[in-house]
């Protein structure tokens, strides 16, 4: 699987994940109803990804299926909706009602993107050394919680990796994204701060990452 982005690690979770959801600007209480997620090395699409929401002071974390299932679908057929382009998130029937009223937040402690160097596809792990938000939107159709995570154009020092970008968020851009209006959040709808990606650091690792069912610290190499 080589869609962007289509894969993503977390491992860290329970009070660890607690403690980082709280350490966010502004969040005072952390609720997490249904308990935090295992540590995974290989998430996929229609799996079971952590969607933090914020209200106010409070935050929440909920299990959610990752591919958006929006209002008025009648059922989960079709290419599941694991990503939603940031330059028509507003417009595009299956985001933009999520987009108005319903962003959040998908932790990551980094993700996969496969890159042909001219030896065929190899993955590649980016990450930044700690917990990392990308902005993500919610729905609750077909009687589930579902969610996607909102990419944009690459850009330098990352162009060479894939030519999309989960828009990973800065602290100071998680409030107006998960609280401000439309009009504040579509402010974001740009490629995550060059500042920020230059922190990035993207290595080669195992190509057992492309089967799913592998799912293992090892996968991440050294």
């Amino acid at each position: 699987m080589d869609g962007m982005c289509g894969r993503f690690v977390l491992f860290t979770t329970g009070e660890s994940l607690l403690t980082q959801v709280g350490a966010l600007p502004g969040v005072r209480e952390v609720h997490a109803p249904e308990g935090t997620p295992t540590a995974r090395y290989n998430i996929a699409p229609t799996q079971v990804v952590p969607l933090v929401r914020l209200s106010e002071s409070f935050a929440q974390i909920d299990p959610s299926r990752w591919g958006l299932l929006p209002a008025w679908k009648k059922d989960n057929t079709g290419p599941p909706l694991f990503n939603a382009r940031g330059e028509t998130v507003a417009s595009k029937p299956s985001f933009r009602d999520a987009f108005r009223h319903q962003r959040g937040l998908i932790p990551m402690d980094g993700y996969y993107e496969w890159h042909d160097g001219g030896e065929g596809k190899v993955p590649h792990f980016v990450s930044s050394g700690t917990i990392m938000w990308a902005a993500a939107l919610w729905a609750t159709g077909v009687n589930q919680l579902s969610s996607t995570i909102v990419t944009t154009e690459a850009v330098d020092p990352l162009a060479w990796l894939h030519n999309r970008l989960p828009r990973l968020l800065t602290e100071e851009e998680i409030d107006q994204w998960t609280q401000g209006t439309p009009e504040q959040a579509a402010e974001l709808l740009h490629p995550t701060p060059v500042d920020y990606l230059e922190q990035l650091t993207v290595r080669p690792v195992d190509k057992a990452v492309g089967n799913v069912r592998n799912d293992y610290a090892e996968l991440l190499g050294s």
